[in-house]
């Protein structure tokens, strides 16, 4: 089993020619309301990617959290644990998405914000009975903490998406097994302008694993002293919201599942891809099926790494 420890979000989704300049106001084509949150989207897209997923996270005791509660109650999670909160409302996030498909998204967190290390505590049993621990940034650090040390305590292999990026205390790095920050994430984390020399130094730094995604370029791995790429896949983008999360899950699922890193790799790097093609985020999560057949036929945008 895959557990996920993180937020639930409401979001508010614009669709605009281009995003806007600092101070400028442009007008919108669209609007739409969905359903995100890195947790909350992580958690489906493992689901989907073929995993037993258990759940935790925390709305508040609103209309959103009710939405939200109503719709993950139907999307394959084997158990699900979502608290409510009557001292926050429920996160949200607000995204600009322009016409090839880039983004950029403010999140409110909200009741994100009061998932403590007591909850985790609380609800340990659905930590202890997973393989594979996946957690982001959305909620407080110490719950992070709270997350990787009880997965390490019950033999877990964890999984970090360090997003938002901040500064990481060296005790957490040692806890993590695989680190998957994306380009500007893994610069921000180790002080390096390159990815791929930044993937080396959170290597050096104590992490087990640093896988780097790189958008049209695919991904790098990096352990030990090996450096390994990872190709694109070729395929008309729509809208990159939710890509990362599609790729944190499917990655989740095939480590759960027992793949050797690379393939796993491959297995999000094609979940991934997949989910640009669509609009929102967890609308787009592509299944196991969709996910090999890009596997199995789709072309990929070759790229080395010194």
């Amino acid at each position: 089993m895959v557990v996920v420890v993180g937020s639930s979000n409401i979001d508010l989704t614009a669709l605009v020619d281009r995003l806007p300049a600092r101070g400028e106001t442009l007008l919108g084509r669209q609007v739409m309301q969905s359903f995100g949150g890195k947790g909350a989207n992580q958690a489906v897209a493992a689901a989907r990617a073929g995993a037993t997923v258990g759940f935790l996270s925390k709305v508040g005791r609103d209309a959103n959290g009710a939405l939200i509660e109503q719709h993950l109650a139907a999307q394959g999670l084997s158990r699900m644990v979502l608290l409510r909160d009557a001292a926050a409302q429920t996160g949200v996030a607000m995204i600009l998405v322009d016409a090839a498909g880039d983004n950029q998204i403010v999140v409110v967190p909200g009741s994100n914000q009061h998932l403590t290390p007591a909850d985790v505590r609380q609800h340990a049993g659905l930590i202890s009975g997973a393989r594979v621990l996946l957690v982001q940034m959305e909620i407080p650090i110490e719950t992070v903490q709270e997350c990787l040390q009880l997965a390490k305590r019950h033999g877990l292999l964890t999984i970090l998406n360090p997003a938002p990026a901040c500064s990481l205390p060296p005790e957490y790095v040692r806890m993590v097994d695989v680190l998957t920050p994306n380009e500007r994430e893994a610069c921000a984390l180790s002080g390096v302008t390159d990815p791929v020399e930044a993937a080396k130094m959170l290597v050096r730094g104590g992490v087990g694993t640093v896988v780097v995604t790189r958008g049209a370029e695919g991904a790098v791995i990096s352990r030990g002293k090996e450096v390994i790429p990872v190709p694109a896949f070729v395929i008309e983008a729509v809208d990159s919201t939710g890509a990362g999360d599609a790729f944190n899950g499917a990655l989740a699922c095939a480590l759960a599942e027992g793949m050797p890193i690379e393939a796993a790799v491959e297995m999000a790097a094609a979940a991934g891809a997949l989910a640009t093609t669509g609009r929102g985020a967890q609308a787009a999560l592509p299944t196991r099926g969709e996910i090999d057949r890009l596997r199995l036929s789709g072309t990929r945008r070759m790229r080395s790494f010194a």
